[in-house]
């Protein structure tokens, strides 16, 4: 995967925490709902994130604000502040995930939580936390992944209420997790 396209990838996962933080910053939001959001990023160990997200809710809105993050959070941070300077360049907090595109990634990380890795389970807890915020099929797709790291493969399950997207999505989801637990 190149550069720009791991950047359009972080920047689309966490799409709905950058118009939130863009949202609150420009009045348009009242801060309550991100606070919590923040205090759960906390939790799950994200605290060099949630301090810059802070440092901007604040009015910092220098450069030096990306100082000590990791290139991820940089690609998050970065675009918090470009919408925050022009909101046209927000992320839409809702898109469509892709199943081609999205299930590789997503599955190999909720394959690396369910065989222990800390820090897979980290990130797919945040992920899904933000999924669900972003409501429809993501939610619903955030809402069980729980269930695919316990093991659960019966589509029927994971997709109810769903809609073709979402079981298009869990579907590619279900097959790729196959494809790692044979290798």
């Amino acid at each position: 995967m190149s550069l720009p396209e791991r950047e359009d990838q972080i920047i689309s996962t966490h799409a709905p925490l950058i118009v939130l933080t863009a949202q609150v910053c420009l009045g348009a939001q009242p801060r309550q709902e991100l606070d919590g959001i923040l205090v759960k990023f906390e939790r799950i160990g994200q605290t060099q994130l949630v301090s810059a997200i802070r440092r901007i809710l604040s009015g910092e809105r220098e450069t030096s604000v990306l100082n000590g993050l990791d290139q991820d959070d940089q690609v998050i941070v970065s675009a918090m502040l470009r919408g925050i300077q022009d909101p046209r360049t927000l992320p839409d907090p809702t898109p469509q995930a892709d199943p081609v595109t999205a299930a590789p990634g997503l599955a190999a990380i909720i394959h690396a939580a369910a065989l222990g890795d800390v820090q897979a389970l980290q990130i797919i807890s945040a992920m899904a936390e933000q999924m669900t915020a972003a409501g429809g099929d993501m939610a619903r797709t955030g809402g069980v992944i729980r269930k695919l790291i316990d093991g659960e493969r019966d589509l029927d399950v994971l997709s109810a209420g769903m809609g073709a997207h979402g079981q298009s999505l869990m579907k590619s989801l279900v097959e790729e997790l196959a494809k790692l637990s044979t290798n």
